[in-house]
């Protein structure tokens, strides 16, 4: 007979999944400085080459002995000698060069675009945050925190200011409409700003209670596509960290003024081990 799986391994299943994949070669774990470029080639931190952008495009000037491979390239083995250039659109990021290491590949160097302007992130694969990772810790399973709601999508999407984890970033959040719902025990219903993605699935970023104490500044849960009714499922135990959580070099868009639930929700994921909760109880951590 074939087993079923109950909800909770299910979410066992997911968890494996999503520490799989934040311990990733060049995944989030594994960031290791944000730097604006100048106007002018200049050398920046960590990273070999002369750096610079204007307001359309970013550049960079190495030599052969700089050992700088172009992701780019299509053959993958590239490196890069005299001056390359890169274009983005804001919110876009690009991997752009590698180097060092046996393979020249441990420093991945990634091009962003923020607010305007061009910045560089490097991922080092060797990052003491990535070496160092067991697992996010979480909250045990809480099936009384798997809550219907009901999405009240609204005529035209309403374009918000929000903050983001880096104080010289802002964001926009597109809030699709509206997720009612109420917790256990509670009949207050909460109604918290939603975006949706292409497929229909929504996204809620989110403040409680338990910010700072036992989890991160804010987290984030994901549901599918609402049901013709409206109705939807949050799923609280699926409430991940956005990267910012584990590294001072995200730009995580923070929640929208009214995303704040007045109440703990102890499920999903905790602040992660050896990040103390209180170094990300602002907007700006």
């Amino acid at each position: 007979m074939t087993h079923v799986p109950t909800p909770e391994e299910r979410w066992l299943r997911f968890r494996a999944s999503r520490d799989a994949a934040l311990a990733e070669e060049h995944g989030w774990l594994t960031l290791t400085s944000f730097q604006w470029l100048g106007r002018e080639p200049a050398r920046v931190d960590v990273v070999p080459g002369l750096w610079s952008s204007t307001d359309d495009a970013a550049q960079l000037t190495a030599g052969a002995s700089d050992g700088l491979t172009d992701l780019t390239d299509p053959t993958g083995g590239r490196i890069v000698e005299g001056t390359v250039e890169a274009t983005l659109e804001d919110e876009e990021s690009l991997m752009w060069v590698a180097h060092g290491g046996e393979d020249g590949r441990r420093v991945v160097v990634e091009l962003a675009r923020r607010a305007g302007r061009y910045a560089l992130r490097t991922r080092d694969a060797s990052s003491p945050t990535r070496a160092r990772f067991t697992g996010v810790p979480t909250f045990d399973y809480r099936p009384d925190l798997v809550v219907e709601g009901r999405f009240e999508p609204y005529g035209e999407p309403l374009h918000e200011p929000i903050p983001t984890a880096h104080p010289e970033v802002p964001g926009m959040h597109e809030t699709a409409g509206d997720v009612v719902f109420s917790l256990p025990g509670d009949s207050h219903p909460f109604r918290l700003h939603a975006a949706q993605d292409a497929s229909g699935a929504l996204s809620i970023t989110f403040h409680d209670t338990t910010n700072g104490i036992t989890t991160a500044a804010w987290r984030k849960v994901t549901t599918r596509r609402p049901r013709p009714d409206g109705g939807v499922v949050l799923d609280f135990n699926r409430a991940i960290n956005y990267p910012s959580a584990f590294t001072l070099y995200g730009t995580c868009p923070a929640p929208v003024g009214a995303n704040t639930v007045d109440a703990p929700i102890e499920a999903g994921e905790r602040s992660p081990a050896g990040v103390p909760a209180a170094s990300h109880a602002s907007v700006s951590g």
